[in-house]
């Protein structure tokens, strides 16, 4: 998978555009500013984004180029960020140390979501807000030809509302709606797609 990322990041282009994912920013303009944890931010338009409303961001991904990438934008912008390159489970953060954590079209192999999620669920503090944006299994039929809404083509990847409900048990569940949206941003994520959207809030 290292690859195949560095391969989409190692372009001129940023390969889902600079501007941050609507959604992200929507909820993210709304709340007060903290320590955010971004997985898999690749080419970084969301972690730069939230370094710009004063967020202390700490983002990571698998690919090299997309680390390149992130920090020339956050340079760009004037802000820094904390971008580290590395597989799940060689990055460790201490618990209970995040406001909020943010997974935007995050997918991960299958067998290894509800690990990961409950991984993420301790770095947050008591109160903390987790954000998911990500391709729902549906979206394997939605896309019409010549569209490259992007998600991985494994059902097992995608994700459900019955998946996130058991992932997040200890959360007070803010927002779970499943959407039919049109995403513009950058190559690979064009066209009519089929999301998830969750918010939710770690239990005291």
């Amino acid at each position: 998978m290292k690859e195949f990322w560095d391969e989409r990041y190692n372009q001129p282009e940023y390969a889902y555009g600079e501007k941050p994912n609507e959604w992200f920013k929507s909820q993210i303009d709304k709340m007060k500013p903290g320590k955010i944890l971004l997985p898999g931010d690749g080419e970084g338009r969301n972690g730069v984004y939230a370094a710009t409303l004063g967020w202390d961001v700490y983002a990571f991904d698998l690919s090299s180029a997309g680390q390149e990438k992130a920090l020339r934008l956050a340079a760009k912008h004037g802000v820094q960020i904390d971008y580290r390159v590395g597989e799940f489970t060689e990055l460790q953060y201490e618990e209970n140390t995040f406001d909020a954590i943010s997974l935007v079209f995050t997918h991960f192999a299958p067998g290894l979501r509800l690990q990961y999620h409950k991984i993420l669920s301790s770095y947050l503090k008591p109160g903390g807000v987790m954000l998911i944006e990500g391709f729902r299994k549906e979206q394997l039929s939605r896309l019409k030809p010549g569209e490259s809404g992007g998600g991985p083509k494994n059902i097992d990847m995608l994700y459900s509302k019955a998946e996130l409900l058991t992932d997040f048990s200890g959360f007070d569940i803010l927002e779970l709606r499943e959407e039919d949206i049109d995403l513009d941003e950058g190559r690979f994520h064009i066209g009519n797609n089929a999301v998830i959207r969750f918010v939710g809030r770690k239990i005291e």
